[in-house]
């Protein structure tokens, strides 16, 4: 017989949203808590501070009138694996049993297995309930967290070697980086040296042209005339 939980069963059966015999007057008096430890009737706030104050205790939630529970407050006990979920104000739930709706159109892509409920992912179940059917009839699926730890712990070792991979990557990375730019501060060094150089040379200054009047010969003498 597969393995279920023995509160789940209790649970998937329970009637919330009661108002609480002791606490009926007060603010939080709605009976939306069950106990994985006790797994009895439900129970409002006020309940859980004094009767389970150290119990594994899950909250109910509903969305139009069918309750709910959070996925990350039922995965911690139970795999839910192969039940659609649906986001509801910002956090991922899961319904607790089956809906009635009408039968389902052509086209569907994706049904649950147990009752025929069309469903918006390749899921296998559209609630609790519903998988707690189909492992009580097929026994190809279960709601033990032993498969689902191991798969948590090699998607962490993954995750893991990936990070570490990562962080090699970008070791050698900062290390090339830092090596171009060596290289190029090394370039531009070169680049300023051999400027400093070709200013630096000597260049003959260019001799004066000669004086052109230095070899230029005298001419002939002439006397002025000689008045009578």
């Amino acid at each position: 017989m597969p393995a279920v939980p023995p509160w789940l069963p209790p649970l998937l059966n329970t009637a919330f949203f009661t108002i609480c015999r002791t606490h009926g007057d007060a603010a939080r008096s709605e009976c939306n808590m069950f106990c994985l430890d006790c797994h009895r009737d439900a129970f409002c706030f006020y309940c859980r501070s004094s009767k389970h104050k150290d119990h594994r205790v899950i909250q109910i939630r509903r969305s139009s009138y069918h309750d709910v529970v959070r996925v990350t407050e039922i995965q911690k006990v139970l795999d839910v694996g192969g039940v659609q979920t649906y986001v509801i104000n910002s956090a991922r739930v899961l319904f607790l049993n089956e809906r009635p709706q009408p039968k389902a159109g052509k086209g569907v892509a994706h049904l649950c297995e147990i009752c025929g409920r069309s469903l918006l992912d390749p899921f296998r179940f559209c609630s609790l309930g519903c998988k707690l059917a189909g492992v009580m009839r097929n026994g190809n699926a279960s709601f033990s967290m032993e498969g689902k730890n191991n798969e948590l712990m090699m998607m962490e070792r993954e995750r893991e070697e990936g990070i570490s991979s990562s962080r090699s990557a970008s070791s050698r990375n900062r290390v090339e980086e830092a090596q171009q730019q060596q290289q190029q501060k090394q370039r531009q060094e070169d680049g300023h040296l051999r400027g400093g150089l070709q200013q630096d040379s000597y260049t003959p200054t260019p001799s004066p042209p000669p004086n052109s009047n230095a070899r230029r010969r005298k001419g002939i003498p002439h006397r002025a005339p000689v008045k009578s």
